[in-house]
Formats: C-alpha cells, sequence, structure tokens
C-alpha cells in the first residue's frame, strides 16, 4: 500500500513494473543490466481513485496518457532498480497530490482609477506623436 494523501491510498496490486536496458552512456554494464524502472498505472479503470480527481489528473496528464487510459513513467536517473522504481513511485505520487489539490477559483478584478487614466494618457501621447509625423510629411 502505498498512501498517496490521507484519503488516497494505492494498493501496489494497481501499479505494474517492467524493468528495461538504459539507453544512453553508462558503458559495457549498460548492455547486460535492465536497470531503468517503467511504471504502468491504469488512471481510468482505478478504484482508488475518487472521480473528481481522476478527472482532473486526466486533464493534467492529457497525452501522457495512452488510449486504454495508462499512465506510463520511465526511470532512468539512477544506476539501480531499486532507486528506479522508488524514483517512479514519487513522480507517480506527486503528480496525483497536484491533482488532488482543488484549483482555486479566479476572482474578477477591474483596473483601477489610476491605472486607466494611465493607459488612456500613454494612448493620447501615442497619438500626438503620429500627428507630428503626418503634418511634417504633407
Amino acid at each position: 500500500m502505498i498512501k498517496v494523501t490521507q484519503k488516497i491510498v494505492l494498493p501496489l496490486s494497481e501499479i505494474k513494473f517492467t524493468f528495461i536496458v538504459s539507453p544512453g552512456p553508462g558503458g559495457q554494464n549498460v548492455n547486460k543490466t535492465a536497470t531503468t524502472a517503467q511504471l504502468r498505472f491504469n488512471v481510468l479503470h482505478s478504484p482508488s481513485l475518487p472521480e473528481e480527481i481522476r478527472a482532473r489528473l486526466m486533464a493534467l496528464l492529457g497525452k501522457k496518457i495512452t488510449g486504454q487510459g495508462e499512465l506510463l513513467i520511465k526511470a532512468s536517473r539512477h544506476r539501480t532498480q531499486e532507486r528506479n522504481k522508488q524514483d517512479a513511485l514519487a513522480r507517480l505520487c506527486q503528480l496525483i497530490k497536484r491533482a488532488a489539490m482543488p484549483q482555486r477559483v479566479r476572482k474578477k478584478t477591474k483596473p483601477t482609477w489610476a491605472s486607466r487614466q494611465d493607459r488612456l494618457t500613454t494612448k493620447k501621447r501615442h497619438g500626438v506623436k503620429k500627428a507630428l509625423r503626418r503634418d511634417k510629411g504633407e
């Protein structure tokens, strides 16, 4: 069981790990050991996620989710399988925590009187400058 927040707990049975050979530099050892952790988590069909958080997570991830509703996280920062596995789990928890925080509602504001006056004087100055150019050309 992975405790993401106080209300959200993910059982390990919902998370699938596969290990693949790491790409990039690393000498001869990189071709022999499968250290990159690939985490698969089905966001669409997970019973552990509340419906509102699932919707926010789907919107947050967008194109990172496969057609079947699976989130795929690839972790290859570290040299060992275990550390890459922990890194992938931490990234999954971070994404779910971000989706669990409700967005603040934006309050509409009006421009202040001074800012409106400032905008109008700037426009007036700009118009005067253009008018002076026009008079010289004729």
